[in-house]
């Protein structure tokens, strides 16, 4: 089954989940997200995978940097702030198949391997 990162490659935890991936002979198919942002349907098919609310994967000190406060938006503004802002998400985001999950810590993502 294919598995795709969502990938800061200046995130330390993002480069010690790849390794992890890879040390579990998984190489999977990188997205860097800043280069290739997410859309606000992808986004709200990776919440759904994850079952969290948009607010829960919102970077609080780069949300704030970018003068967005996550506690005055509904879901579908903080999603469309995401897509406008992909440096507010949280990461990595590790899929595989229909489950996904956020890589913090980064073992967390092999309970979706």
């Amino acid at each position: 089954m294919p598995v795709r990162i969502y990938h800061n490659p200046r995130c330390n935890t993002s480069r010690k989940t790849l390794a992890l991936l890879r040390d579990n002979g998984v190489e999977p198919e990188i997205i860097e997200y800043l280069k290739t942002p997410y859309t606000a349907a992808q986004l709200k098919t990776l919440l759904g995978q994850m079952k969290m609310p948009a607010k829960a994967l919102i970077r609080k000190k780069e949300a704030a940097e970018a003068g967005i406060d996550p506690a005055r938006l509904s879901e579908d503004q903080l999603i469309g702030a995401m897509v406008k802002h992909p440096i507010i998400v949280e990461r990595p985001i590790v899929v595989s198949g229909n489950k996904a999950a956020l890589g913090r810590p980064p073992e967390k993502v092999l309970e979706v391997l």
